[in-house]
């Protein structure tokens, strides 16, 4: 938006009906190569060919008489990198050029064709009794997947591919939202994207190094691992970021077993991510280990006390880290990492402080949260959401509103840490106080909602997910798709509904269904294995597709399989969960079963 001349040319070529133009963006340095060739027959046909530092040009002329007809086929390739030489480029675009010409028209759709049928037959989520959600789903995986399946070293952007909105950049979205989705659909783009975040290193090390820390901090926002947040207050303290990243790695390690990612790029951001929890946090005189002057996820708090979803995702961090090094020692002197530098991450994750409200029964979502002033959701009018655009942020970092899951986010993705009943208490809790400012949010309530029980409510905020860019909710989907949110599609249903979680005990389930899904099926990777999963109201299917052997737990019961076997096991959900409410306005649109999912016109 703010440049005028982006890219500068570097050099230009043409022969017969060939042209190549390579340039390179003027600030970041990367190169870009673009090459068209041309197959034309008929009658007395002419060709020329020019180029110029901006432009390439063929010219065809030929006089046909009635009848006759000249027939031109198009070829063009593109290329880019921020380490290759010109001739490099130019031979890699030449070369697509060959091969294209070669495969023809059908060859390139049948190899498209070819590699979309092995995505969905691994990535397809099947919903019956509910149409929308459907075509949402898959929509959802298509778009994640043209975002992601050729990044080639690159971040995955949080419009992927769809718009302009936020210049292109990679938030903890991409890590915490998208990954997870991608690890059981596409695994081979998850190792890509958190190699991304591995060539990312020196820059996160050199970050964390500036704030006066050990490790790696990594950015908030970014496009090649520098820091570009400049506008959002407090930004800087947004550590969770390398709480996702880790997550994401060990999720990833958890699907695909121990082989090479894990003792290499999933070692080194471990330990680098639990180097930043050990020095950013310390011992109080109780010796409880502490993190303060942190912003959680919920940007309607800012520098805050032992951020609950922060100290426990970095108290998982730091015993993922003890795991993996103990598990490869001898890479401990190429990364400096010593027993006493182990035993102190071992140390800080045993005594890591979980804050806890006694008199009100529930989890703060930080130190003192909970004795702040309630917002005056009743007295906000309609049209001041969202709140960040209409009061100071002075205003809401002090009183109790959360403008996106927080706590419930903590209990979704650490859910062992809480008893069912802690759950139940602070989902009605948080849901009273959560405005939903963010697109983030409501995958997220929508599985914490399934697994306390309140399926009605779950499925109204899947609804809200699904239909976000569809329906152009937020009416900014012209800026792109809201990629996170995408992915929150999949999550609702997949670990919302079919209750699945990576623990560090394996894959579990807690099938259920709402009123208005009357059968759900997804695929979903563990241990190196591939399993698909169908739920209908009364039994749950489990079918071991590729894999010698794999053991999942089902409502806490063991099951396992055998290459190509099935088990059917009784679907019993939980049981009914508490009666919760929205702030004033901001309850989610009700999904009527039997309606394909529409909301009613009284809605």
């Amino acid at each position: 938006a703010v440049l005028a001349e982006p890219l500068v040319a570097e050099e230009h070529f043409d022969h017969e009906a060939l042209v190549q133009l390579t340039h390179t963006t003027a600030e970041s340095g990367l190169r870009i190569a673009v090459a068209m060739d041309h197959e034309v027959t008929g009658p007395g046909v002419h060709v020329e060919v020019e180029s110029y530092p901006d432009q390439g040009r063929v010219t065809i002329t030929s006089e046909l008489a009635r009848g006759e007809r000249v027939r031109m086929v198009k070829f063009v390739s593109h290329a880019w990198s921020a380490r290759r030489t010109p001739p490099a480029m130019r031979d890699q675009v030449a070369g697509e050029l060959t091969l294209a010409r070669e495969s023809g028209w059908d060859g390139l759709v049948s190899e498209q064709r070819a590699y979309l049928d092995r995505f969905w037959a691994h990535a397809d989520v099947t919903v019956d009794g509910d149409p929308e959600v459907q075509q949402a789903v898959r929509f959802a995986l298509f778009h994640i997947l043209q975002a992601s399946a050729r990044a080639e070293g690159t971040a995955i952007a949080s419009k992927g591919l769809t718009g302009r909105g936020y210049d292109g950049h990679a938030f903890w979205d991409t890590e915490m939202f998208v990954l997870p989705v991608l690890t059981s659909v596409l695994p081979q783009a998850v190792a890509d994207a958190l190699g991304w975040r591995h060539s990312t290193l020196p820059r996160a090390r050199e970050r964390a190094r500036q704030l006066g820390f050990a490790g790696a901090a990594f950015p908030w926002r970014t496009i090649t691992g520098k820091e570009c947040s400049g506008y959002w207050p407090a930004g800087a303290a947004a550590f969770h970021v390398n709480a996702a990243i880790a997550r994401a790695a060990i999720g990833y390690i958890r699907a695909n077993g121990n082989g090479e990612f894990e003792r290499t790029v999933g070692l080194d951001l471990l330990v680098e991510t639990a180097r930043l929890w050990r020095s950013l946090g310390y011992f109080d005189e109780r010796g409880t280990f502490r993190i303060d002057g942190v912003t959680g996820p919920d940007e309607y708090s800012a520098l805050v006390r032992n951020d609950l979803y922060t100290n426990l995702m970095a108290r998982e961090n730091l015993d993922a880290a003890v795991a993996v090094v103990e598990r490869h020692r001898y890479r401990m002197p190429d990364l400096g990492v010593t027993d006493e530098e182990v035993g102190g991450w071992r140390t800080a994750a045993a005594r890591m402080y979980v804050p806890y409200d006694e008199r009100r029964g529930v989890h703060p979502q930080s130190s003192g949260f909970t004795d702040r002033q309630v917002w005056d959701f009743v007295g906000t009018p309609p049209e001041h959401y969202p709140l960040l655009l209409h009061y100071p942020y002075f205003d809401l970092y002090r009183k109790q509103v959360v403008k996106q899951a927080d706590v419930v986010l903590a209990m979704q993705w650490v859910p062992d840490e809480f008893t069912e009943e802690q759950r139940a208490r602070n989902f009605a809790y948080y849901e009273r106080l959560t405005v939903r400012d963010s697109s983030l949010s409501a995958c997220s309530q929508a599985v914490v909602a399934a697994d306390v029980g309140a399926l009605d409510l779950a499925y109204d905020y899947l609804g809200e997910t699904a239909l976000i860019d569809l329906y152009d909710l937020e009416h900014n989907t012209s800026d792109g798709l809201h990629l996170a949110s995408l992915a929150g599609i999949w999550i609702a249903l997949v670990q919302g509904f079919g209750g699945a979680r990576r623990r560090r005990t394996g894959l579990t389930f807690r099938p259920t269904l709402p009123r208005g899904i009357e059968r759900l099926a997804f695929g979903v990777a563990a241990a190196g294995c591939r399993l698909r999963v169908q739920i209908e109201p009364t039994e749950t299917r489990y079918h071991l597709v590729v894999g010698d052997e794999l053991t999942v737990h089902h409502d806490g019961e063991p099951v396992t399989l055998h290459g190509n076997e099935v088990r059917v096991m009784p679907t019993v959900g939980p049981p009914a969960g508490p009666v919760v409410t929205q702030p004033a306005g901001r309850a989610p649109v009700r999904r009527r079963p039997g309606t394909g999912g529409r909301p009613s016109p009284a809605d």
